[in-house]
């Protein structure tokens, strides 16, 4: 099974293209791994539950008509289950560009396969997706292809795989395997415009170096394509103690970050993070930079109580 991960993971970014609307996009990428993969779902063990707020562009102001920065609300949460062999997770989404509004609730099940000292998680994803436009002011009085008000809802599936131990993790996920079509009405009432929910594609990995007793550098990496277009993320972070971490990250022809967090209570159960973007390209029509705060809990592992019979000789006879 090992062997087949490298397969899967090529698999997922050899799918069919098209033109697509672009997702969010985190600098905690490296916490995050059930918006990643629905595969995540349950596979450190631990029950979870995550927050993410990202203020993108922080004080960048449209030159016309609303506008502003894209702020991202993220909050999931995922747990072992132990019956269906496996983990279940749910992740909610509210994503805020301009005129548009993205709403997602989306609930994944990971089944779990025990390949060495790590484990291998195969996900699927049901989402629901409503988008909504605005009001925009159109070029012409009463342009048919220009949404006024108006939203849409569609169901759609996503699928991953997902590996993880103490030292190393990979994964990936696909959303949008329906390509589902969401459809706005303009002003009059008319006439629709429609925008399709293509693929996106994510595929990730981690490894963690001991440099000392005290100190573990994590190296992590990022690979996206929105059906037009590829880009990365690359990083590392440094974690002391297990409790305190510094990090930074690159995200290509975008920004670079700086990471910093700490784990509080008993067995790191609460994480905090904060991300700070600065804007490397383009900067003229961007604001020069990003927030994002980062905060979960981390449950113990739940406990099994169903114990299994013993077996004694003393109770095997025969006449």
């Amino acid at each position: 099974m090992r062997k087949l991960l490298p397969i899967v993971l090529l698999l997922l970014l050899c799918q069919p293209f098209a033109k697509a609307q672009q997702q969010p996009q985190f600098s905690h990428y490296g916490f995050n791994g059930l918006y990643i993969s629905p595969a995540y779902a349950g596979i450190t063990n631990r029950p979870e539950v995550m927050s993410l707020f990202r203020y993108q562009w922080l004080g960048y102001n449209a030159s016309f008509d609303d506008g502003g920065s894209p702020q991202t609300l993220l909050i999931s949460a995922h747990t072992p289950v132990h019956f269906l062999k496996g983990g279940l997770g749910i992740n909610l989404l509210r994503d805020q560009i301009a005129n548009t509004t993205v709403t997602n609730a989306a609930l994944s099940y990971s089944f779990h396969i025990n390949i060495g000292e790590g484990k291998l998680g195969v996900g699927v994803q049901g989402n629901i997706n409503n988008y909504k436009k605005g009001s925009y002011r159109a070029r012409q009085d009463n342009d048919p292809h220009v949404p006024f008000n108006s939203s849409d809802t569609k169901y759609d599936l996503g699928a991953g795989v997902w590996y993880e131990s103490s030292t190393f993790y990979a994964g990936g996920g696909v959303t949008n395997l329906l390509k589902s079509k969401y459809e706005f009405e303009d002003v009059t009432g008319d006439s629709v415009g429609t925008v399709l929910g293509e693929h996106h594609i994510y595929v990730t990995g981690g490894y963690n170096f001991p440099l000392t007793r005290d100190v573990t550098l994590t190296p992590t990496v990022l690979l996206k394509h929105d059906t037009e277009t590829f880009s990365f993320d690359a990083g590392a972070r440094a974690t002391f103690l297990e409790k305190y971490w510094l990090g930074l990250n690159y995200r290509h022809q975008e920004a670079v970050s700086a990471l910093v967090g700490i784990s509080l209570f008993e067995g790191n159960a609460l994480r905090v993070g904060y991300a700070f973007d600065f804007t490397t390209l383009n900067r003229y029509a961007k604001a020069p930079s990003s927030h994002e705060v980062m905060m979960s809990y981390r449950l113990p592992e739940p406990v099994v109580r169903f114990r299994p019979p013993v077996r004694t000789p003393r109770y095997y006879f025969s006449r």
